[in-house]
């Protein structure tokens, strides 16, 4: 997140002569995407109407000085990434595409974000008097679905420690069991036992993830990141569910029948070499 504002003119004149006061910035690259746009990167661009180039993109979510949501998408993804290593080290870095790298600047924003910027309105959707893309919207906290299970499992992949702290081994996992899980977890982050241990929905998952090493999937559905000098962090998306690992690891599942539920999987004997399997096919980040 930046401390300070940074200033960016209209893309193609969506945001006619104004400035935009940049709050955030994201990646939309096949190796790092917000999850809430699709379970790969071909449907996450496809959910901002964009062609899933393999270069990808850069997504700048601001204000504009009457208080309005804007999201700016720019070609220029590696300056953005470079902003975004800035500000995860706590560093104020000005993030200011050049006007030719703007691809198009879309109203609203596609999650919520904790902040606004200072001396203009409260965040409100843009008036677009019915012409253009309808505007960006966060999906439903009250719901459950797709999208609130993709934007769960980018939470944990955030913040793996808090969530692993939260489960004890002895309560899953049974050497020799092949990954298959003994209790889950539910809530925000909590380690309540499971009401269907070895669920079948975590079954269909992990042999759809071991398809994915035999026939590998649309890019962005395998996203690795680092954890550590050994370890990495993998987020692996299929019809109806969610995984977050790390290689040295156990792996977390979400399913869309389960709402809320994050159901743990054991490193048994088979999820090592999943885990290896997977990472070997996952696009690395810039």
């Amino acid at each position: 997140m930046s401390d300070g504002e940074d200033t960016m003119a209209g893309a193609d004149g969506a945001v006619a002569d104004d400035a935009l006061l940049v709050l955030t910035a994201m990646l939309l690259t096949p190796a790092r995407f917000p999850g809430v746009l699709g379970d790969d990167y071909v449907a996450a661009c496809g959910a901002l109407a964009l062609e899933p180039y393999e270069e990808g993109y850069g997504l700048v979510l601001g204000q504009d000085s009457e208080g309005a949501r804007w999201t700016v998408v720019v070609e220029d993804a590696a300056q953005v990434a470079v902003a975004i290593a800035a500000w995860d080290c706590g560093m104020e870095h000005d993030l200011s595409p050049d006007e030719r790298s703007m691809v198009c600047a879309l109203p609203g924003w596609p999650m919520d974000l904790a902040v606004s910027a200072p001396g203009v309105p409260e965040p409100h959707d843009p008036e677009t008097d019915g012409e253009g893309p309808a505007p960006l919207t966060p999906p439903d906290a009250e719901a459950w679905g797709p999208a609130q299970r993709r934007l769960g499992a980018d939470e944990i992949a955030a913040q793996w420690s808090v969530w692993r702290e939260q489960l004890d081994d002895a309560r899953f996992s049974r050497p020799g069991d092949g990954g298959e899980p003994e209790n889950g977890a539910e809530g925000e982050p909590e380690s309540d036992p499971s009401s269907s241990p070895r669920h079948p929905g975590v079954r269909r998952a992990l042999s759809e993830a071991t398809a994915y090493t035999k026939a590998p999937p649309l890019p962005g559905r395998i996203r690795s990141s680092y954890a550590s000098a050994d370890a990495r962090t993998l987020r692996v998306d299929g019809p109806g569910w969610s995984m977050v690992a790390r290689t040295d690891d156990i792996a977390l599942f979400l399913l869309d029948e389960e709402p809320g539920t994050v159901i743990p999987v054991g490193r048994g004997t088979a999820l090592p070499g999943l885990l290896t399997a997977l990472d070997g096919l996952a696009a690395q980040p810039m």
